[in-house]
Order: C-alpha cells, then sequence, then structure tokens
C-alpha cells in the first residue's frame, strides 16, 4: 500500500452489491460500501500528480482517502476523493443521479487533483499568512460565499477547472493558479502574456522555488469525513446533493418561450413540453459542453422552461429542426443569465 493512501486491501474484487438494481443500491450506506483506493484506477493517478509533483522538485507530498466528495480541508495538507471513483459500477449510479461523473476521466481526475494539491501545498506550508500572498490573492480567511458572480471576461485569473471557478475564493484562486503551473508542459507564460493573472503564476513559481526543499509545516495525517464513518446511505446522499444545486429563483422566460414557441398553435402541433422532454438528454449535453456548467443544474433550468411551457399552454410554431436549433440557444442564454445573476454555486 503506497504511504498517504488509507483503507485496508478488499478482501474480494466483486463487491456484494456491483450487481444491485439502482433502487436497492441507493439504501446502503456508504460506510457499508467497502471502498479503497488501492487496485483503482485512482491509484495509477494519484502516482501521476505525485511523479508531476517530484519532477518540480517539491518535496511535498499530500495524503489521500475516500470521502463524499472533492475536498482538501483548511489546514490539513491532504485531498479526499468521492467515493464513485473508486469503482465503475458507483460512477455509473453517480452519472444517472447527477447527470455527469466529476473527475471520471483521467484527464478530468488529474486536473482535479492538481487544483486538490494546490490547496494542501497552501495548508502545508501555511502560505496564506504571507503578505505577498495577500496582497495578490486576497485574504483566505474570508468566508466563503454559497454561490459566486463570475466575471466571465477577466484577466486577473487564471483558467483551470472551469466555471471561472478561480474567482470564488482567494484561496481557489491560489489552488487554480498553482494547478495551471504545476500541469507539465504547461505554456502558461505564453498563454498569460499580458495578463494581471501572470503575475500570480510568478508569484507561485518563486513560492515552490523557495520550498521545494523545504518540510512542511503543517503534518498532520487527519482524515476529515472519511467514506468509512459516513452513516449516510447513498439514497440520502444524492437527495442531499441535489438540493444543493437546485434552481432558488427561476428565471423569467416567458417572453423568450413566446418568441420560441405559439401559444395559439393548432392542437394537432406538438407540445413545447414533450419536445424539450424528448430532446432533453441531447440539449443538456450541448449547453454543458458550450457553457461548461453542471449537466444537473442546466437541467434544472429546462424543468423550468418545460414547467412554463405547460402552464402557458405553448407548443411548436415552426419545424422540429428549426426549434431544436433556437431552443438550445434559448437554454444555453438561460443557463448563462442564471450563471450571471450571482446564483452560481460553489462545487468543490
Amino acid at each position: 500500500m503506497r504511504k498517504g493512501t488509507s483503507g485496508r486491501r478488499p478482501r474480494s474484487s466483486r463487491p456484494p452489491w456491483i450487481h444491485l438494481p439502482d433502487e436497492k443500491l441507493l439504501d446502503w450506506r456508504l460506510c457499508d460500501l467497502g471502498l479503497v483506493i488501492e487496485g483503482t484506477a485512482l491509484e495509477g493517478r494519484i502516482d501521476v500528480l505525485l511523479a508531476e509533483l517530484a519532477a518540480r522538485n517539491l518535496r511535498f507530498r499530500p495524503h489521500f482517502w475516500l470521502a463524499e466528495e472533492w475536498f482538501s480541508p483548511v489546514g490539513i495538507p491532504g485531498i479526499a476523493i468521492p467515493f464513485y471513483l473508486a469503482h465503475p459500477r458507483l460512477a455509473r449510479l453517480e452519472r444517472k443521479q447527477m447527470g455527469e461523473v466529476e473527475g471520471g476521466t483521467h484527464d478530468w481526475c488529474l486536473k482535479i487533483l492538481r487544483h486538490e494539491a494546490g490547496h494542501a501545498i497552501d495548508y502545508a506550508y501555511r502560505l496564506g499568512r504571507r503578505r505577498g500572498y495577500r496582497r495578490l490573492f486576497g485574504n483566505p480567511s474570508r468566508a466563503y460565499p454559497k454561490t459566486y458572480r463570475p466575471r466571465p471576461f477577466s484577466r486577473a485569473f487564471v483558467q483551470h477547472l472551469g466555471h471561472w471557478y478561480a474567482q470564488s475564493h482567494p484561496l481557489e484562486d491560489f489552488a487554480e493558479t498553482l494547478a495551471v503551473w504545476l500541469k507539465p508542459h504547461s505554456r502558461w507564460r505564453a498563454e498569460y502574456r499580458g495578463w494581471p493573472a501572470q503575475r500570480k503564476l510568478l508569484y507561485v513559481e518563486e513560492l515552490m522555488e523557495e520550498i521545494k526543499h523545504k518540510p512542511a509545516a503543517a503534518r498532520s495525517r487527519k482524515q476529515v469525513d472519511p467514506l468509512g464513518e459516513i452513516r449516510t446511505t447513498l439514497r440520502e446522499h444524492y437527495r442531499a446533493r441535489r438540493e444543493h444545486y437546485r434552481l432558488e429563483d427561476s428565471n423569467d422566460v416567458d417572453r423568450p418561450l413566446l418568441r420560441l414557441f405559439s401559444s395559439s398553435g393548432a392542437q394537432r402541433r406538438t407540445t413545447a413540453a414533450s419536445f424539450l422532454r424528448r430532446n432533453r438528454a441531447w440539449l443538456c449535453r450541448v449547453v454543458a459542453r458550450f457553457t461548461d456548467q453542471s449537466p444537473y443544474t442546466i437541467d434544472q433550468v429546462l424543468s423550468a422552461m418545460i414547467v412554463r411551457c405547460q402552464e402557458l399552454g405553448l407548443r411548436l410554431a415552426q419545424s422540429e429542426r428549426h426549434t431544436r436549433r433556437d431552443a438550445l440557444v434559448l437554454l444555453a442564454a438561460q443557463t448563462i443569465e442564471y450563471l450571471h445573476e450571482g446564483h452560481h454555486r460553489l462545487v468543490l
């Protein structure tokens, strides 16, 4: 077992819940799933991250454990990884419940691991206490907001995970900046030339050069909320996750819906609600690709549109081919408007 990872080796490679239907699997408690990092694809991805740290001559190595979600606890130089990445069956359940598997591919997982490594290094060396850090990134002790209002065209922040996440909090700004610097073969000097964000990257490079051979100041190997201690069922877990992403305020979509659909169409025409439901998966997938938003959030925006279509009695006013194109544009616009209204939730 690699030093820094947790859990015993599994007794069997086939957990008893692997072939259960979703409805029965959802009643399992997270602590009873018997998951470990060892022997999974996660182990190889962690090895890649550790190799990247070594390639930068950084002495520091974080520790890892399975939990409900991605996070690095404030003050603890370690990384919690969501349980569903430890088994393909749970990854499939995650996709059905939430519309995506965050970190589910090799490259995506490494992007998040680099981000969380930024937090872990920050805490390990207590970098947030430095005057230069606070001048460039802000006060890391500032309270985390539940939502944030990003500025999509700002050049004061790097762009790594998407969602303009560096803008959400000083700690996230630092973690995103370090992740960009850490990525192998990163062309950040060229990509961020002339951006205020480059000053942050240069500062991170100077910091890493200074601390690379030093032992960490914070060396706790504590695991916060490890999976083995969570008695919540999968059903309860996903209910809470969906509530977290639930739309709190629906946008006023009546005017654009009335432009797209008809309130006086012939009864033989397809209803707008049924049309949107039939094209739901395609619409959410394409909008997610172009807006970089959570599929679950996009689906919630679409759900609000469907409800208003039903309430207004709307039907198609043109061919389905043209309506698909226009509905795609409308859904993307409504998603971005929701984002700009300041409802973009912190996800890490």
